[in-house]
């Protein structure tokens, strides 16, 4: 399986993924691509020998990224701190071929706009015991997609949205790649 990962930002999920499939049977990953031509995926990837690709919203929106896709025969695409809107167009394209990562035990804290640490300031504010991770299928609504995995990690009162953040990343990097792999099918 040809695997493709859209990222947006320093990349540290997709170097465990690069890591993950550099020595599995089943997948290899065939492309990085962004939407931010200084995004330090890009330096990450090179490390890996990974090709990467570059693109706007307006190229995205126009098909350039899905034809980019096509062109090196990609099977699954990997959102790895991806912060745009996929259109439709290419998640039909990737039918149950899409997947996500949340850093958030949806459904809650999903939505337009919750990302990053918007999403462990909400959950800081709320005064929530647990947080976690979720791994989704891609569909037309953000966060929306079927579930495939959830872990969760304990949150102490004096746990800061930074220190929630950190905890929700190691947990992201325990897991992602395993059962991205995991879903790879023929």
């Amino acid at each position: 399986m040809r695997l493709a990962i859209l990222a947006s930002g320093s990349g540290s999920n997709a170097e465990k993924i690069m890591e993950h499939f550099a020595h599995s049977s089943k997948g290899e990953i065939a492309l990085v691509a962004s939407n931010k031509a200084d995004a330090g995926v890009l330096a990450r990837a090179e490390k890996f020998g990974v090709p990467t690709f570059t693109f706007t919203r307006k190229e995205m929106d126009a098909g350039v990224l899905l034809g980019k896709l096509q062109e090196e025969q990609i099977d699954w695409v990997i959102l790895a701190g991806f912060l745009l809107k996929v259109p439709d167009e290419l998640i039909r394209a990737f039918p149950d071929r899409m997947v996500n990562i949340h850093p958030a035990l949806l459904p809650n804290y999903g939505g337009k706009g919750m990302y990053g640490h918007h999403v462990h300031e909400a959950v800081k504010a709320a005064g929530d015991p647990v947080s976690g991770i979720t791994i989704h299928l891609v569909n037309e609504h953000y966060d929306e997609g079927k579930i495939i995995f959830q872990a969760a990690t304990a949150i102490a009162p004096e746990d800061s949205a930074e220190t929630i953040g950190q905890k929700v990343l190691a947990l992201e990097h325990q897991y992602f790649a395993g059962v991205i792999e995991g879903l790879l099918y023929l």
